[in-house]
This record gives structure tokens, sequence and C-alpha cells, in this order.
């Protein structure tokens, strides 16, 4: 971190200033050679300049080169200046602040802006939205533990609710531990390997108003800090692919219970410590890469966990729901027998692989397989859904047929929808009248803001008028932040002035506007399925190439050359 004086007065680089202006770099470098006024640099190098992000405000204000930032984005900015690379620490001093724990690790302009934002949304919710900012641009900040929204959706829909303790030995941020955890009065628990990181989940927690939750820092597998815990429901996003967990040093450790795992099983090593920590009659949730059901070194542990009827079901997800790759991933659900002599005699398979990622979780009956134990324990004691679960096969002629009819009949409607717009009064001509803050509207009581939409509360205001400039390039720029991650924040929005007439005009093009985008991604979706169907149908032998001249004659001359040579 900078010292105090360096800290306060936030600077941006050339990179930083086009992303403000919604420019490129090139055009930063004319505005320098070119205005004499341009601010001058106040830091860095010759060769990466660093100038007062106040003065470069100020400059592009005067000459209407950007429409400014958000006061979100200029805390992240100044954040982002004051402690380089770190902003792990900068989320920490901020989230402290903010808690009251600590008032002064926080040079004093950046206390002020974090303070001005507190006062107008709550706490929790700036603490979200920075950390948000911080996840979203992980692989610079050094931030790896990150559990993806759409995988955190799968584990709570697959985990359900529960009134007991919940524990994550790799808890990351704590994103996992405290969706799934819920509103009870148990003491939820979570292990992280990075200090920094254990200290932004304690502070989540802690502003989100639990005083439930308890992370300790450290290597789980190594050095577990809870040998005497026992939850109700575990939860674990291992770190993937690891290799050097600890093996030789852990080698008669009690909780390898379906034996040691391999060098290479570090998945298995974490499941088995996530088994050890589960309560009788409690489940454990771990999410694994597709090879730890299949890799001959793991067979073992495998079949012994199908014996003891510990596995409960292994459902295969579609691709995306990972943060770092783009391979599927399974979730293996186990599950400790309440009482001696229960009996288990099926393990249930589930295959989502085929659904859209951010489509509904619950599966059909025809992506669920309830396989017998005895099926499973084979030479390879391969937990592959796929290879249990086998999906109805479509009717490929008659689909194919119906939808692509659809799709002609949906395209001739489409070039209907796209309104026929006139020429208007000239690029950048409504910068040059009056506008209102959409943040002022919200306090007049004129704009309802729900779920992230905006709303007109007034006969004086056209809501597709005030949702169509929400999404200008203005207010686009205005809430992107300096790593170009896109924020939605209404507050901070400007809009033309225009009497209610004018509105509704531009309303109604709005509105149109948005049926037809509506109806494209309807229609992308559509020829998506068509695309898939008829590749699945052609390699498969359920349909056949089209019939055409030059296949039923494969010797008369295409009628495009035809036509070339009488021509010559």
């Amino acid at each position: 971190m900078q010292d105090e004086g360096s800290a306060a007065e936030p600077v941006v680089t050339a990179a930083q200033i086009a992303r403000l202006a919604g420019v490129t770099r090139a055009a930063v470098a004319n505005w320098r050679r070119r205005h004499d006024d341009f601010p001058a640099p106040s830091g860095g190098t010759a060769a990466s300049p660093l100038f007062s992000l106040a003065e470069v405000e100020a400059w592009l204000a005067g000459q209407r080169k950007g429409r400014g930032v958000s006061a979100e984005v200029a805390l992240w900015q100044a954040l982002r200046a004051a402690y380089g690379d770190d902003m792990t620490a900068a989320l920490v001093d901020t989230g402290s602040h903010l808690t009251g724990e600590t008032t002064t690790a926080l040079p004093d302009p950046i206390r002020e802006a974090v303070d001005r934002l507190a006062s107008e949304r709550a706490s929790s919710q700036l603490f979200e939205d920075l950390l948000t900012r911080l996840l979203t641009s992980a692989g610079r900040s050094g931030v790896q533990a990150i559990t993806s929204p759409r995988l955190i959706r799968a584990f709570v829909h697959f985990a359900g609710t529960t009134e007991g303790p919940v524990y994550d030995p790799a808890c990351g941020t704590g994103s996992l531990l405290l969706a799934v955890a819920g509103q009870t009065s148990a003491v939820h628990t979570g292990q992280e390997i990075s200090p920094g990181l254990v200290r932004l989940a304690e502070l989540r927690a802690r502003l989100g108003g639990s005083r439930t939750v308890r992370i300790e820092a450290g290597d789980s597998l190594r050095d577990d800090r809870h040998p005497h815990l026992r939850a109700q429901l575990v939860v674990c996003e291992p770190p993937l692919g690891q290799t050097d967990w600890g093996r030789e040093e852990l080698l008669l450790d009690p909780r390898w219970e379906l034996g040691a795992p391999p060098r290479a099983e570090g998945d298995l090593a974490w499941l088995q410590h996530c088994y050890f920590h589960t309560a009788p009659g409690g489940r454990a949730l771990i999410a694994l890469a597709p090879s730890a059901a299949y890799r001959r070194s793991g067979r073992r542990i495998r079949a012994e966990l199908v014996r003891r009827g510990a596995l409960s079901s292994v459902i295969s997800l579609p691709s995306g729901f990972a943060t770092s790759h783009n391979l599927p991933l399974h979730l293996w659900e186990l599950r400790r027998p309440g009482t001696p002599g229960e009996e288990v005699r099926s393990v249930r398979m589930i295959d989502l692989t085929a659904n859209d990622p951010d489509g509904p979780l619950e599966p059909t009956p025809d992506q669920i397989a309830h396989v017998p134990l005895i099926d499973l324990i084979h030479e390879e004691v391969d937990l592959s859904p796929s290879a249990y679960v086998t999906a109805a096969q479509p009717d490929y002629p008659s689909e194919y047929t119906a939808l692509r009819a659809s799709l002609e009949q949906k395209l001739r409607q489409l070039a209907e929808l796209l309104p026929a717009l006139p020429p208007g009064p000239g690029a950048g001509s409504l910068d040059e009248i009056a506008s209102v803050g959409v943040g002022d509207l919200v306090q007049a009581g004129l704009v309802r803001t729900e779920d992230g939409e905006a709303s007109s509360v007034s006969d004086q205001l056209d809501t597709d008028y005030l949702r169509g400039f929400l999404r200008s390039a203005g207010n686009t720029r205005r809430n992107t932040s300096a790593t170009g991650t896109h924020r939605a924040e209404l507050r901070s929005a400007q809009l033309p002035q225009m009497d209610i007439a004018q509105q509704r005009r531009y309303g109604l093009a709005f509105r149109d506007l948005g049926e037809f985008e509506r109806r494209l991604k309807e229609i992308a979706r559509m020829g998506d399925q068509a695309a898939r169907l008829a590749h699945d149908g052609l390699t498969n032998g359920a349909l056949g190439p089209p019939r055409t001249a030059a296949t039923e004659h494969p010797h008369a001359m295409p009628p495009h050359r035809a036509t070339r040579e009488g021509a010559e």
C-alpha cells in the first residue's frame, strides 16, 4: 500500500482514462498532443505516466469528452491507486471500516468516499458490490478460490434446506458457505488457506448480520482446524487437480475411512475429508472433476464408498459451472448412515449435461437412473452418470420438420419488428440538452426500482423512455469500472430532459426494439436447437442429406458452371 500522501490523490493510467471516456488509448494520446491544457503527469514514468484522477475528470467534463463515472467506480479506482494489486487488503480495510472495527487504515479521501456511499445504500450491499468487482478481476488480483454463481445455485438446489451446522473446508470468500447456511441459529464453520480471504469472508458474514459463522485460516488437509466437527451438511469445491496434498505425512490419518488416497487422487482425499466431518444422518456435497468418477487409481476407494452405502447421488452438470475452466463438473452427494444397519439399495445417477447452464436444475425422468449397488461394483467402478442414464431419443424427422417450419415463420415476422427509424437531429445532439439524474428522480419519488429494473410512477415520465436511455452508451460508460466490468447503477445515470409527448415517441421506438431483441434471442435458441438436432440426426442415421440435382445426377454440370461456360 502507498503512503497516505500518495494515496490522498488517486491517479489513473492512460488506459484507465480511455475507459473513463469510452475511447481508445490512441485517442488519449492525441488529446495529450493536441490540447495544451490536458493534465500533466503527476507520477509514473515516461513510458507509463500517471495522471491525477480529479484533474482528468475536470478536463473531460470541460471538454465534454466523457460523461463521468459513478461514485462506486471512482472509489474502486481510488482503492486500486492506493493499494495497487493487493485489492484483497483494500477490501479488508474497507470492510473493517464499514463494520466499525478500525477507522484509521483507509486514507482520508477514500474513507470519506466510503462513508458517502454507505449513506446511500446498506453497508453490506456496498461491500458485496466492491467484492463482486474484486472477484470479476480475480486473475489480476491473485484471487483463485472463487465458486461461480452457477455452481452456488446448483449447491443450493441439491442441498435443499438444513437446520443444523454447515461446514465448508475450502470456503474462499465464503460465497458457498453463506449461500447454503440459511438463517438458523446453528454455528456454520469454514476453513480457507488464504488469511486474506478468511478475513473477507468474516467481514461478509458480519456485514450481512450473521453472528453464527466461524472461519479459520489453514490448509484443511494438512492442518485440520476442526478435527471434532461433525456437520449436518458439508459443502466443498476443492482445488482442481491437486496432487501435492500431503499424502506422505497423512498416510495414517483417521480421515481415510475408505482407504488412503493415491498421490494423484487429491479429489478423493477432499471427498473423504468431507465425509469424515459429516454427522450421522447428515450429507456432504462435493464438486469434482468428471475424471474422479472413473480414474483407475481411485477405483478401490469408489468401490468402498458404494459398498458402505455412503454414495447417494452423482450429478453431471452442464459445461460452464466452473470459474477457471469450461469443463463439466460432477456433484457427489454422500450420506452418512444415521443408524447401524441402515440399508441403501441404489445410487441415483443424474445427467444434466445437455441442459442450458442457466436453465432449470430439476432433472426430467429420462435424466435419472437408480442404479443398484451391485451394478456399480465392477472392475472399473465407473460412477459417471452418462454410463447409466440413457436419455429418450427424440423423433428426429418430425421434430426437425416442425422446428424448421416454426423458424421460417418467425424469421419472416422478425424483419417487420425492427422499427424504421428516420434521421435524427445529429449524433451527439442529445448531449447538448439539459439532463436529469435518475438518482434525483428516485429521491423525488418519480422512479421506482425493483430487482434492478426502473419504472416510472409519474404520468410525466414514460417508463420505456426511461429504460431505453438507461442503456445509452453514456450511461454504460459511466457504470464501467477501470477493469472493464459493467455495473448497473441506476442512480448515477442521466436522462435528457424531454416533454412527455417526445418521451412517448422515444418510448415506442425502444419498446419495438425490445420486442425485436426478445424475438431475436428466441430465434437464436431455436436455431441452436435445430442445428444440434440436424447434426445428431445426420450422424446417427435418423436424418439423411437433402436430395439435389447434383447428388441425383453426379455427372450433370452444376448450374453455376453451365451458366459461366455458356457466357464464355
